[in-house]
């Protein structure tokens, strides 16, 4: 630096020999400060007359890695590598040092985007390529908070807007007092994590490359997910040179997951995305780039989904839609939409089938849900009382957090926060809950992770137990390699598995048939769907504790229909219940199960009414079918009555 500022003077002397010496002062006086507030050394021969090999090499590996750095996040793993070749030579340069953490940042290494930054900062506190958001003092700000750090990033945060112009306050201010809430937010959840364990599906699964929005088969053993890898099909990559985005699947099979596969005809040269799936596994919901960022839907037929179909307009009426769930009456669609009525950003929708079968116009859910950040990732559970979503807003730790809001009387209650270690002060969004309520899966970009997002599994341990005095076993809940106590947590209510499969009663045969579950108390019909067309196989998640009816049709068969209660403690659990139909025939007989009466009275009980209109529609249909009504009573009473 020295030898710069002798060099310099030289000729500034020779040109003013006559300068007064109070001008000499002057200048002596800027370089000065220059020397205290800039002191980078730079890549030139004055500052390495001896290497000046060396210092080729270096500047060769500079300009390579600029030219991975310009291209956009997608390769800034490229651009490391030659910046941290030509830092070897020179670690005094604050713009090479901010660069590399700032590719750091962008790779998932905040640790070592916090020693690159901090190291621009030593050297020049001043340094920034575009200002504003990418100012030093931001950029360590956000790895302090990516990092847990968040003491030190409120005062980077604090730093940075103290800093600022007028003007510049006025576009960042509200940023900042976001970012300083979130960290604070942030501490408070850190030192009170909730009782799960969260556990990332695996180097077998996930890659380097971003890995998310999974969508799961009601049985768990299959896992459709998002990934922008280098073998996707078309091989294209975005303007951050990110490659465009496949639909993956993995199989359960073996006591472990299978190496993903993008082999599938969903998939094109495009934008391919999973956005939901129906809680009986027969609608999968996608996203595609194609034709204006919307939403399709695919059939699944035996083993198989369908090429997509996209829905109707006034659902793709938006600059883009990325996420769906259907209700389990498959009436009720909700998803995520840009739209010029919404109140920021994407926002959470739904839509409602009328009487014609045709999806109703987009109705946004409301102020209480939407924020004028992003909503994302949106997933209604069976009984369609608790809405699960991302947000950007709220309460959030950082970036998108997951919160639930339960529908009481009609109204949505105000977005609760799953808390950590679920939510990260990272991006953590898509979840989708198991059926039985035990599991969710999503996707977020932690610190033990394995590049861009990974997907991770929840286990929900529900409400804790009181210890004993005296134990040393304490249950931990964790992330990586931090663990804590964990506090009492939100109970997740944990549903009971009905499944089984539909055949002929007397070939064995799997059959397609409609089935119909009722709430035997309320007189309500809780779903209506179809039976896998090719293993005649059905599965649904139901409340315990509650008696229900079943009713299974097929046209040329005579309906089956039975009455069964859901035991209380049977949370978590799987109840298999295969069904029988008869054909049509002379002689074939039919048990009416869901009949009844009041104790010794001969009138019926408004629940029976479902399964005469049953029998009523038999009849209705086939005219000349004759049938013979028999009864009995049943053992209810005393052995004297």
């Amino acid at each position: 630096m020295w030898g710069i500022i002798k060099i310099l003077f030289k000729k500034v002397l020779k040109k003013t020999k006559r300068m007064s010496k109070q001008i000499f002062i002057i200048v002596f006086s800027i370089f000065s400060i220059s020397y205290l507030f800039g002191q980078t050394v730079e890549f030139n021969k004055y500052n390495f007359p001896n290497h000046k090999d060396q210092m080729s090499v270096a500047l060769k590996n500079i300009k390579e890695g600029d030219k991975y750095y310009d291209n956009g996040p997608g390769t800034y793993h490229l651009a490391i590598t030659e910046y941290l070749q030509a830092n070897d030579f020179n670690p005094k340069n604050a713009l090479l040092n901010y660069k590399i953490g700032r590719c750091y940042m962008y790779d998932n290494d905040k640790t070592n985007a916090i020693k690159y930054l901090e190291k621009a900062y030593e050297i020049d506190p001043r340094i920034s390529l575009d200002m504003d958001y990418n100012n030093v003092n931001y950029l360590l700000a956000r790895a302090y908070h990516l990092n847990y750090e968040f003491d030190k990033a409120i005062e980077k945060y604090t730093e940075h807007k103290n800093k600022l112009t007028p003007e510049q306050l006025t576009n960042e201010a509200n940023l900042l007092d976001k970012k300083i809430e979130e960290c604070y937010t942030a501490k408070e959840m850190y030192a009170n994590p909730k009782r799960v364990f969260v556990d990332n599906l695996g180097n077998g699964v996930n890659s380097s490359f971003p890995d998310y929005k999974p969508v799961v088969s009601p049985e768990e053993n299959m896992i459709m997910f998002t990934s922008a890898r280098d073998n996707t099909t078309g091989g294209k990559r975005d303007k951050d040179s990110f490659y465009f985005e496949d639909i993956y699947v993995t199989y359960y099979e073996d006591g472990k997951w299978s190496k993903p596969s993008n082999s599938y005809d969903l998939n094109t040269n495009n934008h391919d995305a999973t956005a939901g799936i129906s809680s009986d596994g027969s609608i999968l919901f996608l996203y595609k780039s194609s034709g204006g960022n919307n939403l399709y839907a695919s059939k699944l037929e035996g083993q198989m989904y369908t090429m997509p179909n996209r829905l109707p307009n006034n659902i793709n009426d938006g600059l883009k839609q990325s996420s769906a769930s259907l209700s389990f009456d498959k009436r009720t669609l909700y998803f995520t939409s840009t739209r010029d009525d919404g109140y920021g950003g994407e926002d959470i929708y739904y839509s409602v089938k009328n009487a014609k079968d045709k999806w109703g116009d987009p109705i946004n859910i409301g102020a209480t849900i939407n924020t004028p950040h992003d909503e994302e990732g949106v997933f209604i559970t069976p009984d369609g009382k608790t809405l699960y979503f991302s947000s950007k807003g709220h309460n959030t730790m950082g970036g998108f957090d997951i919160f639930k809001s339960t529908n009481e009387n009609g109204k949505w209650s105000n977005p609760e926060n799953l808390g950590y270690p679920i939510n990260t002060p990272s991006s953590d969004v898509f979840f989708t809950m198991a059926e039985t309520g035990q599991r969710g899966y999503y996707s977020s970009k932690k610190k033990d992770g394995f590049g861009g997002q990974d997907l991770y599994i929840i286990t929900f341990l529900g409400s804790a137990k009181p210890m004993k005095m005296g134990t040393d076993k304490i249950l931990l809940a964790w992330e990586g390699n931090n663990t804590h106590v964990p506090a009492p947590g939100p109970i997740i209510e944990q549903n009971t598995i009905l499944q089984g499969v539909i055949l002929d009663a007397i070939t064995l045969e799997p059959l397609q048939a409609t089935i119909e579950i009722i709430d035997n108390t309320k007189n309500e019909l809780m779903a209506e769907f179809e039976s896998n067309s090719t293993s005649g196989s059905y599965l649904l998640s139901l409340k315990p504790g509650i008696n229900y009816g079943i009713s299974v049709n097929k046209s040329g068969y005579l309906f089956h229909s039975e009455n069964f209660k859901i035991p209380e403690d049977a949370v978590a659990k799987k109840i298999k219940k295969d069904v029988l139909l008869n054909k049509i025939e002379v002689g074939t007989k039919i048990v009416l199960n869901n009949i009844f009466f009041d104790f010794n009275k001969a009138t019926l009980r408004d629940e029976s009414i479902a399964e005469l209109d049953r029998l009523y529609k038999l009849l209705d249909e086939m005219p000349s079918l004759k049938i013979e009504i028999s009864g009995h009573t049943d053992n209810v009473g005393s052995a004297t009555y």
